[in-house]
């Protein structure tokens, strides 16, 4: 059983460090919009970030699964934000944003599968739900809290200050990581490693992971699931970013904040259910919930309406933040390659959010607004239908732990 002292470092670490991942990434477009960018540069700098994210993943699991040290990982990548929220506030010249956007995708790699096998190195198996649920507590908390923060001073103090506020927090942020006692992380477990008759971890290779159908039927699903959520936000509140409104940081900041509030009051309940009813009931209400946001963005353009409509990508958004890691862990409980597994998943769910902000925007531009939208809750559906015939329910009857 993790200490108190351990548990509360893994909340209070997941505050900060959303703080400093999220606190000022979404702003990038906004911020290098106010600097007279054009709208070609900005999203050639946002791909360039992508991809490093991206490419970051499955280097990263596999590191995670190898490396003892998983808190030296996360303070490398907490250092790594902070140096690219330097950058971005004091030189927002082409050459230094580039360097700042490849150092803050990558950390993508380094940080989230770190902090998973932290929370079930700690943990174990039985509580894993729960534990997870918690962490998304703590960082929708975090991520609303600061998003609303440092709109307030994009708006008032001047866009660069959200960076410079950002690589502030880097400081609580690695003090609260100092406070997770590295002798309760099991590394085993991190890994989430069986044991032979003997007592000792064994690994699996790489083969068991191809082979596992359900992490196939799974990740299949994230996949058309993310196809239609990773581009819908950014059509319904096109044109916002570029309104040169003084608002325009409040209002991107609210888009933020409000499906953060949801996730920050449904996450642990969603750790909590996955218990009592299992998986796939959930994630089959993710995909409900998804057609539904789709459908009503389809008819909404004012800014109090989309606002409304986004709560309900809280709803999704805590039942896949959760549930990913779970199911992951569910899946691939004794081979050893979680961290692993999670960053292949990972990377592909980022290869379907580039093709669905490329796909939709054509479909958008050729078709409409709502062809786009139409096309955005069809995919949601795609999924669900794969989710309810093929994947089957991965709660175990009894946990290795």
């Amino acid at each position: 059983m993790a200490s108190r002292q351990s548990r509360h470092g893994l909340d209070w670490m997941n505050f900060f460090i959303s703080d400093v991942q999220e606190g000022f990434g979404a702003f990038v477009a906004f911020y290098l919009a106010d600097q007279k960018w054009s709208q070609g540069s900005i999203g050639e700098m946002l791909t360039i970030g992508r991809v490093a994210s991206a490419l970051s993943l499955i280097p990263g699991g596999a590191l995670t699964d190898v490396v003892r040290s998983k808190r030296a990982l996360i303070a490398v990548g907490i250092i790594m934000i902070a140096g690219a929220a330097l950058i971005l506030a004091l030189r927002p010249t082409v050459l230094f944003v580039v360097v700042a956007e490849i150092l803050h995708g990558a950390t993508a790699g380094v940080m989230t599968p770190a902090i998973a096998a932290i929370s079930l190195g700690i943990v174990g198996r039985r509580a894993m739900s729960c534990r997870i649920g918690r962490n998304h507590r703590f960082d929708a908390a975090g991520n609303a809290l600061t998003a609303a923060a440092m709109g307030a001073l994009g708006s008032y103090l001047g866009k660069s200050t959200i960076f410079l506020a950002a690589a502030a927090l880097t400081v609580p942020a690695l003090v609260a990581l100092s406070f997770v006692r590295k002798e309760e992380i099991d590394y085993d477990r991190a890994r989430n490693a069986g044991k032979d008759r003997e007592g000792r971890p064994t690994l699996q290779g790489l083969a068991a992971l191809v082979k596992n159908r359900q992490l196939l039927w799974f990740t299949c699903g994230a996949v058309l699931f993310q196809l239609s959520n990773a581009s819908m936000l950014a059509l319904a509140v096109e044109g916002i970013g570029r309104s040169r409104s003084v608002q325009s940081s409040l209002m991107a900041s609210a888009m933020i904040v409000a499906p953060q509030a949801v996730v920050a009051l449904l996450a642990p309940w969603i750790g909590y259910f996955s218990e009592l009813w299992g998986r796939k009931p959930l994630l089959l209400v993710s995909f409900a919930v998804q057609i539904i946001r789709a459908i009503f963005f389809g008819f909404v353009s004012n800014t109090a309406p989309l606002i409304a409509v986004q709560l309900l990508d809280g709803i999704s958004g805590a039942i896949r933040s959760v549930l990913t890691t779970v199911i992951i862990a569910d899946v691939t409980t004794g081979t050893g390659r979680f961290n692993l597994a999670s960053g292949a998943v990972g990377l592909l769910v980022a290869v379907a959010a580039s093709v669905s902000t490329i796909a939709f925007g054509f479909i958008s531009q050729l078709l409409g607004h709502w062809a786009a939208f139409g096309s955005m809750a069809a995919a949601a559906a795609t999924g669900g239908l794969l989710v309810w015939f093929l994947l089957n329910e991965t709660k175990p009857a009894q946990y290795i732990d």
